[in-house]
């Protein structure tokens, strides 16, 4: 047995790896920068862990939740396996204690923000550490090209120049091709180098339910489909008052969202996690870093603004490999509201100039002045003394940040010391004409968001393409085979289709109607080699099922 399944056997009882697992730990053991996507749920904890225990020094972790560090640190704790995170709300002193007693041996695992980065005291710190391994959780922030950049994660790359010779291993879940060559890039690899577990989940059955009745449906749908359910939806007061409805309903359920102190939140996850409630209500602040295998159902009210968000709240429904339902609810406005998103979260840039204006005004800086200075911040306090849009704002404040004006740290109320918002400003108060919002932080990133959610589109509309096929092929696996469990699947199984003919008499069907005259069925039939009862059970599917297709008077046509 090699040292390897020595540690895994004595701290976590395991007998061997999951796939892809091992596979990391022999890349990072020999020195290798090194890329892992794993899917939510596939162990990837452990990749780092492990190899860790087994050198020598300390392992440095850069991960952005607060609450995913401290249930690490708890967890290895536990283990007998000594770990230590630093994040805001600690005071300077404790900082410095603990990341002395980092250097001096007493940890073995250093979890951090990638905003403290920056710090010079960490920095400082850092210079006398035994730095063995340097990991990257939820690597994809590092990406322009992600669903999640966060500009602190550029930091990292400074902090590889401070680290010469030590091997960094980068982790997501979910990252677009794109984006996996983005993170190699940016995080300074010496070589390409990834390892990629498949994306398929096949006990995990993607639905799409078109309904004018979200709540009624949801009601029916957790009738049908027993056991612990999350159930996900855009915004605070919804997750209220749909909890409320199920609990009128004579259901167990709960909310959550980030809007909630740290007690509480613990309080409602821990009972969710132990059965006392079946359904926990929630933004997408509930989720990562949750260990629960046995979710059987999870129902997205609202779809998030990406795939790779949908994919991984999705996937943690059926974690323990049995049957789970990944159900989204659609009416036909969801669209339109995906798409308005785009305007919210980049306003335009008169308004944003006038954000800028206003905030100096408000703090009473002069042009030429209060470079470094930090600012205590109320969004709410500074709309309504302004007079204008909250929403916008923030998405304003954070295109200046992401331009280079100022650094915007939103409140954080998860750690013992809840801190408040804060604007600093990273460059003196220049005239609001003269301000510039590079294609980088506007334009190019402004296109992609359009780009992922027209994707999110895609996926609620298609109406022939197999939902896990179709979620496959965006992150980069072409070769996917149908699921046989989706909606889509199961309707073309109703039919007594197989895939492989009806995509090839939809291809000639469109072919055939491309110049958008309907043409008769009788015309049809002998104009296409198949058999004529594959040819009209596929006309009458897509008729049914794909809303550009329609009968009328015996007549096979396509919308424009």
């Amino acid at each position: 047995m090699d040292v390897y399944h020595k540690i895994l056997g004595k701290y976590w009882g395991y007998p061997a790896f999951r796939p892809l697992q091992e596979d990391i730990i022999h890349s990072v053991c020999s020195g290798k920068d090194t890329l892992g996507l794993m899917p939510t749920g596939g162990g990837k904890s452990i990749t780092f862990q492990v190899p860790a225990l087994a050198m020598e020094g300390i392992c440095l972790v850069i991960t952005p939740l607060i609450a995913l560090m401290r249930d690490q640190v708890d967890n290895l704790r536990r283990a007998g396996i000594k770990a230590t995170a630093v994040y805001s709300g600690m005071g300077r002193q404790e900082i410095a204690a603990e990341l002395d007693a980092c250097i001096s041996g007493q940890y073995k695992f250093l979890y951090v923000s990638p905003e403290r980065l920056a710090s010079g005291l960490f920095r400082e710190k850092l210079q006398a550490m035994n730095v063995c391994l340097l990991v990257v959780d939820e690597s994809h922030c590092i990406s322009q090209w992600g669903y999640d950049f966060r500009p602190s994660y550029l930091h990292i790359a400074d902090i590889r120049e401070q680290l010469p010779g030590v091997p960094v291993l980068a982790l997501t879940a979910t990252a677009t091709p794109e984006v996996v060559d983005d993170i190699q890039e940016r995080l300074l690899f010496k070589e390409k180098n990834v390892f990629l577990k498949s994306f398929t989940r096949p006990n995990l059955a993607y639905i799409v339910r078109r309904t004018e009745d979200k709540l009624n449906t949801l009601l029916y749908i957790l009738g049908k489909v027993p056991g612990t359910a999350i159930v996900y939806t855009r915004s605070r007061k919804q997750t209220k008052e749909a909890a409320l409805f199920l609990q009128q309903a004579g259901i167990s359920a709960d909310f959550f969202h980030a809007g909630l102190n740290r007690e509480e939140k613990a309080i409602r996850q821990h009972r969710w996690k132990n059965n006392e409630c079946r359904v926990i209500v929630a933004t997408n602040a509930f989720g990562m870093g949750i260990d629960k295998p046995d979710v059987r159902l999870v129902v997205h009210l609202d779809m998030p603004g990406s795939l790779e968000e949908y994919f991984q709240e999705a996937g943690r429904a059926g974690r323990d490999s049995r049957k789970a339902f990944a159900v989204s609810l659609c009416t036909d406005m969801d669209s339109f509201q995906l798409k308005k998103r785009i305007d919210d979260e980049f306003p335009e840039k008169r308004l944003i100039g006038q954000v800028y204006e206003a905030l100096g005004d408000y703090y009473q800086i002069q042009e030429g002045h209060g470079k470094d200075i930090i600012h205590g911040f109320a969004l709410a306090d500074f709309c309504s003394a302004c007079q204008l849009p909250p929403l916008q704002v923030h998405h304003a404040l954070k295109l200046l940040e992401l331009s280079g004006y100022i650094e915007y740290s939103e409140a954080v109320d998860e750690s013992s010391s809840p801190t408040a918002s804060r604007i600093t400003y990273t460059h003196p108060r220049m005239e609001k004409e003269t301000l510039i919002l590079p294609p980088s932080a506007y334009e190019e990133r402004r296109e992609r968001m359009k780009k992922r959610i027209s994707k999110v589109v895609e996926y609620m509309d298609g109406e022939h393409i197999c939902r896990s096929r179709l979620l496959l092929s965006y992150f980069g696996e072409k070769d996917a085979e149908d699921c046989g469990c989706c909606d889509i699947c199961l309707s073309k199984n109703d039919s007594g289709l197989n895939n492989r003919d009806f995509n090839a008499i939809r291809g000639q069907l469109l072919g055939l109607l491309s110049d958008r005259q309907p043409l008769p069925v009788t015309t049809l039939i002998p104009s296409l080699p198949f058999p004529e009862e594959k040819i009209v059970t596929t006309i009458r599917f897509l008729v049914e099922h794909d809303r550009r297709f329609y009968l009328k008077e015996g007549k096979v046509g396509i919308s424009g």
